[in-house]
């Protein structure tokens, strides 16, 4: 009995201390927009170049919630299908909701004969500073027209000031 007693306790502080967490640090929906530009690099390997792996710089102006910009690099495949994947690494440097500082997302994706099938932008954890230390979370994209797109990002801010 005293093992369930003792097990039932360390559940009700584990629970307690994940709902006082859950409090200091609330998930928060934010959007805005982002200007893009994209250009080509030469491929730095002649496997690279044999495989048809496209690599591209990347520049963004963001909008909204993110004031600021950032910059990255992405390398993509596409077959004859339009079938094909993408990996990408950006550095955003700025603020989000008035808090000054970095955040590093990491990007990777794929489609199938022209159509979407995945899309996954994460922020790289603990990679936040000044006062977006202790930064989680993901993001969302869309193309609104041209060079614009639109973005929707749930974080946490863990040791928020």
């Amino acid at each position: 009995m005293k093992f369930f007693q003792t097990t039932l306790c360390a559940m009700i502080a584990a629970t307690t201390l994940v709902a006082i967490a859950a409090q200091e640090n609330p998930t928060m929906h934010v959007s805005g927009t982002f200007d893009v530009t994209l250009a080509g690099q030469p491929a730095d390997n002649p496997q690279a170049r044999a495989a048809q792996i496209e690599r591209m710089s990347i520049e963004k102006k963001y909008h909204g919630a993110i004031v600021g910009t950032s910059s990255g690099e992405m390398l993509s495949v596409k077959d004859e299908r339009d079938t094909g994947a993408y990996v990408a690494l950006e550095k955003v440097t700025g603020s989000l909701q008035g808090r000054s500082g970095t955040f590093l997302l990491a990007h990777s994706g794929f489609m199938s004969g022209g159509a979407i099938g995945h899309w996954s932008l994460e922020i790289v954890p603990d990679s936040g500073t000044g006062a977006l230390a202790g930064l989680r979370g993901t993001m969302k994209f869309a193309v609104v027209e041209g060079a614009r797109h639109s973005y929707e990002l749930e974080y946490s801010l863990s040791g928020a000031r």
